[in-house]
């Protein structure tokens, strides 16, 4: 599933895609493709779908800074992954990204690739 914002009637609302294959192999890639639609390019929240959630994407260049200047590399691999829910995500809003790339992926060491990448990336963008 792959989160996209539309307008209908001056109200934004959330629909849903199916996951699709992707070349992606760097976190900059990914992030792209999936997690900017409702986090934004730059990662502060601000993606398209932000508005039509039900609760504000957070800021992820901010991780580091919210949990003692340490990124918490382990909890945040489980967030991506799907192992852990994300509090603020409620009825898990954010897409479950580890079975989403298991949907896409050859096999199970590429799935778990793209969400060290992606886990890594978001380590490299902390402010």
């Amino acid at each position: 599933m792959v989160l996209s914002a539309s307008l209908h009637a001056q109200s934004k609302q959330v629909k849903t895609e199916n996951i699709q294959p992707t070349t992606a192999r760097t976190g900059a890639d990914l992030f792209r493709e999936f997690c900017a639609v409702c986090h934004g390019v730059d990662a502060k929240g601000n993606g398209p779908a932000a508005d039509a959630l039900k609760t504000r994407p957070s800021d992820l260049t901010q991780i580091s800074r919210r949990n003692g200047s340490k990124f918490p590399t382990v909890r945040m691999h489980r967030f991506v992954s799907g192992e852990d829910a994300v509090a603020a995500h409620g009825s898990r809003d954010m897409p479950t990204w580890g079975n989403a790339f298991k949907s896409i992926s050859a096999d199970a060491a590429s799935a778990e690739m793209r969400v060290n990448v992606l886990v890594e990336y978001l380590q490299k963008i902390q402010k």
